[in-house]
């Protein structure tokens, strides 16, 4: 489903200028590049995007363009330095705004602001943009200004309390729900709820995509028990996260699988698969009842090998847990194309994850790598209408800067 550059795609026309750093921004405006929209990276004229400089590299790849990290997020897009510190640099900005659809951005409130290129002014220069600021808590409330990582929003919002065993410590998730679920989906869906919007009314508007609402937002379930019942949901006590002998990750001979025979059909194939249909009536109990150790010692006695051909024959909701390298290696992720290879410059032909929603008649597509710091700056300046003289002027002011002759530490520490 990698699809072909000549395809008409989903998003093609759509410009999105991504001021957004790391992350949750970078995860956002990747989903609408793999889709056809032109996203323009503006970076400043030092380091760029944090995490350019992050391990691990490709060996032998150009500095520019090394970070597998930075290569993860940031197909398909084209980047621009401009230094907004500067008057010139900030006019160069809202010159962009006025052609583009969407402006993306994840500082804290109120820095765009204070630079003079907030909302409103941007507003004022093209009143059919679409605005997303994805934050930690919003741009209201009383945790504006306070800083935050993904374990922070789930701090507060009460998704990490719901992990882990009762009366043992909150679990920490392997992927990071506020960030990529909270922000950058959510973030997403509002940049495309207001474009369609945008089409009726022919205005843009603030989309204010928290990772803290979000997340928040899938306890839907949850909190409906709360409003409607006054339950007091407790971590070990829930009947997905670890309350039912039935629904539980189990250690193996070598390893550990994973039981989700919630439905009563699904308990009972397991039941019979394994000779021990008294456990039946046992299905809803909880961890550390005489049952439970029953099913433990059972789990424990095959490898997980054995289990996967035991869920072959039992239509049970068993399944192994692989660990990364072994999901990434699996059948299952190449019959859904979920791992592809782009050529990127520099660093020759690189893997990277796949598209996570396959259109039928527009797939997405890579159409280029990653871009190396300030690659497209002229390129874009051109196509915004600045003539060669004037192109030349910005960049010898500093108010923008052309393509990095390196991404190393030099680059930044000069700046």
């Amino acid at each position: 489903m990698s699809g072909s550059a000549a395809a008409a795609l989903p998003f093609e026309g759509l410009r999105v200028l991504d001021l957004s750093r790391l992350l949750p921004g970078g995860f956002c405006s990747l989903l609408l590049a793999d889709f056809g929209a032109d996203v323009i990276k503006v970076e400043d004229t030092g380091m760029g995007d944090y995490i350019r400089w992050s391990p691990p590299a490709f060996e032998g790849a150009e500095e520019t363009a090394k970070s597998s990290l930075f290569l993860s997020l940031n197909r398909n897009k084209r980047s621009i330095r401009v230094d907004l510190k500067s008057e010139a640099g900030r006019e160069v900005l809202l010159k962009l705004v006025e052609d583009a659809d969407v402006v993306l951005e994840s500082f804290r409130p109120g820095v765009l602001d204070r630079l003079g290129v907030g909302y409103e002014v941007m507003r004022a220069r093209n009143p059919r943009i679409v605005y997303c600021a994805i934050t930690g808590y919003g741009l209201t409330g009383p945790n504006v200004h306070r800083s935050g990582h993904d374990m922070n929003y789930l701090g507060l919002n009460g998704v990490l309390a719901l992990g882990g065993d009762e009366g043992g410590a909150p679990i920490q998730a392997g992927a990071q729900i506020a960030d990529l679920g909270g922000g950058a989906l959510m973030g997403a869906f509002g940049i495309l709820a207001a474009l369609r919007e945008r089409d009726r009314s022919g205005e843009g508007q603030l989309v204010d995509a928290s990772m803290f609402d979000g997340a928040l937002s899938w306890l839907a379930m949850v909190a409906a028990r709360v409003f409607a019942a006054g339950e007091t949901p407790r971590r070990g006590r829930e009947m997905l996260s670890g309350s039912l002998l039935c629904y539980r990750p189990y250690r193996c001979a070598d390893g550990w699988v994973t039981l989700g025979a919630l439905e009563p059909k699904f308990f009972a194939a397991w039941a019979n698969g394994v000779g021990r249909p008294d456990l039946i009536e046992k299905q809803f109990e909880r961890p550390g009842s005489d049952a439970h150790a029953e099913v433990e010692a059972i789990f424990a006695s095959r490898t997980r090998e054995r289990w996967a051909a035991f869920a072959d024959e039992h239509d049970c909701c068993l399944e192994p847990v692989l660990e990364v390298e072994e999901a990434l290696e699996s059948e299952l992720v190449r019959a859904r194309e979920m791992v592809i290879e782009f050529e990127q410059p520099g660093a020759g032909t690189v893997k990277g994850l796949g598209f996570p929603v396959k259109l039928s008649r527009t797939p997405g597509a890579v159409r280029r790598g990653g871009p190396a710091l300030g690659e497209h700056t002229e390129e874009v300046l051109r196509e915004a209408g600045y003539e060669e003289a004037a192109i030349a002027r910005l960049l010898e002011s500093g108010a923008v800067a052309a393509a990095a002759a390196s991404a190393t530490g030099d680059t930044f520490l000069a700046s």
